[in-house]
């Protein structure tokens, strides 16, 4: 009772595993399938290329047994025409065996022959199933690795989808918000910053100042060499003539 429970379980695994391998891999599958019976069909074909010898040798010994029986009835009338009537009827009764045998081997030949036709019909009709087969295998391990590789496609456009919710979506969302982080504070940096705002103010102020200066000091030295008083500014210093002093 035990034994046999543990010969039952021993059973359903080793099922089990040979379910497995034999849907891990179809194609492969078919293609040893194929190939057995390739291998059978070739053992049938040197079966019959034997069988075909045999028919040979008894097509050749009836041939040979012809070629005797015409000697040996050639022989019968030439001793009855001599008047060898005992020797005629030993030469009559060996042809009369050879006929026998002839017939037999003749009956022989013709059931063979039927036998080895019917065989090559059924080696020509394997053959043909067998290229049909070879076909059929092409054209499913083309739609199984064309289907695998729809799969494979409709997987990577999934990964690839660029939604928020995606880990790609949100990384990208992350690399956004970085840079929208640098530009605002390059932005920031530039609003706040005043290095450098004061002394150009400064410097600009100075070259006005000493511009203002250099103009009415040029105008001041133009009137005093043509002996006139001009007013240059309601500011700055009267000049007047030798005159009028």
């Amino acid at each position: 009772m035990i034994v046999d429970k543990f010969w039952r379980t021993f059973k359903a695994q080793a099922n089990k595993l040979a379910n497995l391998v034999w849907t891990a891999d179809p194609i492969g599958q078919m293609q040893y399938e194929y190939d057995l019976a390739v291998e059978q069909l070739q053992g049938g074909r040197e079966g019959l290329e034997q069988y075909r010898a045999l028919i040979e040798r008894v097509n050749r010994q009836v041939t040979k047994d012809k070629s005797h029986e015409r000697e040996l009835a050639a022989r019968v009338e030439a001793y009855l025409a001599a008047g060898e009537r005992d020797t005629a009827g030993r030469f009559a009764l060996e042809l009369a065996r050879l006929r026998d045998q002839i017939a037999d081997n003749e009956s022989q030949l013709e059931l063979q022959e039927r036998a080895y036709a019917n065989n090559v019909a059924k080696i020509k009709l394997a053959a043909g199933r067998l290229s049909e087969v070879r076909q059929r295998i092409a054209q499913h391990k083309s739609e199984l690795k064309m289907t695998r590789a729809e799969a494979e496609i409709a997987k990577l456009a999934s990964s690839f989808d660029f939604d928020i919710t995606t880990n790609f979506g949100q990384i990208e969302q992350i690399i956004q918000d970085k840079v929208s982080l640098n530009r605002a504070r390059v932005r920031v940096a530039s609003d706040l910053s005043t290095d450098g705002l004061v002394e150009v103010e400064q410097q600009q102020a100075l070259e006005k100042a000493l511009a203002d200066q250099a103009l009415r000091q040029f105008e001041t030295d133009k009137q005093i060499a043509g002996g006139k008083t001009i007013v240059i500014d309601s500011a700055a210093p009267r000049i007047e003539s030798d005159g009028q002093r």
